[in-house]
């Protein structure tokens, strides 16, 4: 019996490090499938595979590593041919969600997102923090191999950085989040949220192919799935949202019509951040205060069951022969 689970454990490891570079190639060719190109360079608004590498430490642990750094190869072998700059690509890949575990790993970080304060670490520390080590040594390595002109540095840094926040503030919610989701109990709750997909499902896609520059009503769509459907709800219909308004903005179509290029991609960044703190944030606080009200009620709930054993406690002297003072013998 020990034997076999000594086996067993090295045969788990090996399947969750396949799975995870599995998951992360594949995330890569989906972010591939959504290109903008600025400045002459070619960049993905949304990297996915960051997301997933995130949420894959913070749930399996940083031993995960190596089907990481396997994905990274893959996607880097299906880009372009393996030469001196891919140890340098793959180093980076691999460093930064690395780093945005450890830091929120330091900040107290809780995979429930339960809390304002994690949605917050995850934004600025896991997002933004962690993701200038991928961005800066990917874009200096490129300049020092002379495939990137030193002019060009921030051109190719700047959407690097950003498209692996967003993967991260996108991604890495829903993964987080989905494993704990139980189906609601009530049919009143099915019937709001079909009838949420069905008005997501037709608001969504005219706002992201309108010409009229209607993004913006978009936002209405997430507070409700927020207050009503907490983090899984809102979590998902930013992740819809931002992919449909990046594949508008590949397309240029919509309110990415007639739009220069660097103002594609800024105007695009701009909507999918801010529809990913919408999401995070507003569900954290709708999340902390339901929880608030739980502990509140659970705590008055005990307080009762107090009161009422120590009412029950006080008619047991009842009755009881009282000793008289000073009638001893003499």
């Amino acid at each position: 019996m020990v034997a076999r689970q000594d086996l067993r454990a090295p045969a788990v490891y090996v399947l969750q490090t396949l799975v995870v570079a599995a998951c992360y190639y594949a995330g890569g060719r989906l972010g591939l499938l959504y290109e903008l190109r600025v400045d002459g360079s070619v960049v993905s608004p949304i990297w996915p595979p960051t997301g997933i590498a995130v949420a894959s430490l913070l749930i399996l642990g940083p031993r995960i590593w190596p089907g990481i750094a396997l994905g990274t190869l893959l996607v880097i072998a299906h880009l372009t041919s393996l030469g001196p700059t891919t140890l340098g690509l793959l180093f980076a890949n691999t460093a930064a969600p690395l780093c945005a575990y450890w830091l929120l790993r330091r900040a107290g970080f809780r995979t429930d997102l339960g809390r304002l304060r994690d949605c917050l670490s995850l934004v600025f520390l896991g997002g933004f923090a962690a993701m200038l080590v991928s961005s800066t040594i990917a874009a200096a390595l490129l300049v020092v191999s002379g495939d990137l002109p030193a002019g060009r540095f921030w051109s190719v840094w700047l959407p690097w950085w950003v498209g692996d926040a967003m993967g991260v503030l996108l991604i890495a919610p829903v993964l987080l989040v989905l494993p704990r989701v139980r189906s609601p109990a009530h049919w009143t709750r099915w019937k709001e949220a079909l009838v949420l997909m069905a008005v997501a499902g037709a608001v969504v896609p005219f706002a992201t192919q309108s010409t009229g520059s209607l993004l913006f009503i978009v936002y209405p769509l997430l507070t409700w799935s927020a207050l009503r459907f907490e983090l899984p709800g809102s979590a998902l219909c930013a992740l819809f949202s931002s992919v449909l308004a990046t594949a508008a903005a590949t397309e240029r179509s919509g309110p990415f019509a007639h739009v220069p290029d660097m103002q594609i991609m800024i105007n695009l960044h701009a909507f999918n951040a801010a529809a990913a703190l919408t999401a995070l944030l507003l569900s954290a606080v709708v999340t902390e205060q339901h929880n608030t009200r739980r502990s509140v009620e659970q705590a008055c709930q005990e307080l009762v069951e107090v009161l009422e054993h120590l009412t029950a406690g006080e008619a047991l002297p009842h009755g009881r022969p009282q000793r008289e003072e000073g009638t001893g013998a003499a």
